[in-house]
């Protein structure tokens, strides 16, 4: 596996038969991650028709983590009744810097980006123009362009934490 690509799902806090689908991991609401149908492995090969299309123009060995969150998002101003929470938000953070070291995957934005900064540097693609992750709820200071560099410095923080950890044991 070579990326991961993070989503809100726009739908309610837990996963439906669809999100299971489109998407390798889910987290809820309670900060439970829902495993999807297809496994990260399965989207080495997107020729088949067998794996997850979470990204379109960018599924291939790409892992896709979604937060169960955010069905009803107009705006910065109006988020609707399913905002990401803060718990969901940094279980999907240490989930992320688990998969990171799992797959062996550097966090920098060629490798570790939203849906929406996928889209933006890949203008030729279905995902241009989606708006997810554009706002985290839980951060509101984090403008729409510093979400990813926001995502990455999390997944990076939670990484960290891990090895040290392991260096107590």
């Amino acid at each position: 596996m070579k990326k991961i690509i993070l989503h809100w799902t726009a739908g309610l806090y837990y996963p439906n038969e669809s999100e299971y689908r489109h998407y390798h991991y889910l987290i809820d609401k309670d900060r439970k991650v829902h495993n999807g149908e297809y496994k990260p492995e399965d989207n080495l090969n997107c020729y088949d028709g067998k794996y997850a299309a979470h990204t379109g123009g960018g599924n291939t060995a790409a892992i896709g983590v979604a937060m169960c969150a955010m069905f009803g998002y107009k705006s910065r101003e109006f988020v609707g009744n399913y905002p990401i929470t803060a718990v969901q938000f940094e279980s999907c953070m240490k989930f992320c810097a688990e998969l990171v070291k799992k797959y062996s995957i550097n966090i920098n934005a060629s490798e570790v980006m939203t849906h929406y900064e996928f889209g933006k540097n890949n203008p030729k693609t279905s995902s241009a123009g989606k708006i997810d992750i554009t706002y985290i709820p839980p951060y509101s200071r984090v403008g729409k362009d510093d979400c990813g560099n926001f995502i990455r410095s999390k997944i990076r923080w939670y990484k960290e934490k891990m090895c040290e950890v392991q260096l107590w044991k």
